[in-house]
């Protein structure tokens, strides 16, 4: 079943890495984080991305939430969040290189295990991608979801920035 507006986070776990090899630059230490208790008492906007690096996530997807912390901010957003289907060594990696760091927080949910929860697993097994997140935007206070904007095929419109600043 599909999560919808009005209803409360599941639990589950993601991950994050936060620290880079200063020798080799590689990300380091991927930790567990709880969803639950990252989202008490706080607005969080989390948009989903088939994946790091992919064409439309990485020319505008994520790149919108950079340029556009600023107002998200001042419509009383705490955090933003990035979710995928790829391991946190990748999405810290995407995240630097896409200048995210203390914008956007880049949360891996490796093996679908959240996006499945959510009901938004997109099956791209055929395409040689494996199981992965659909395109999709929440917004979510004090872990009830008030927003939901999950993208139809190819398309580019629900998701992005300017729909979650019209809706906050």
């Amino acid at each position: 079943m599909t999560i919808k507006t009005g209803d409360l986070l599941p639990e589950g776990v993601l991950n994050e890495c936060l620290e880079f090899d200063p020798a080799s630059g590689c990300p380091l230490n991927p930790q567990t984080r709880n969803v639950l208790e990252e989202i008490k008492g706080k607005k969080i906007v989390i948009f989903a991305v088939p994946g790091a690096f992919t064409p439309t996530c990485s020319i505008k997807h994520l790149p919108g939430y950079v340029s556009h912390y600023d107002e998200l901010k001042a419509k009383g957003v705490d955090e933003i969040w990035c979710l995928a289907v790829n391991d946190a060594f990748v999405l810290a990696a995407w995240g630097r290189e896409q200048k995210a760091g203390g914008k956007v927080r880049l949360l891996a949910d490796g093996s679908a295990t959240y996006v499945k929860s959510l009901g938004l697993e997109l099956d791209l097994v055929a395409k040689g991608m494996g199981v992965r997140s659909q395109r999709f935007a929440l917004i979510v206070d004090n872990g009830v979801v008030t927003y939901l904007g999950v993208e139809a095929p190819s398309k580019f419109e629900v998701s992005n920035v300017e729909a979650v600043l019209a809706a906050l």
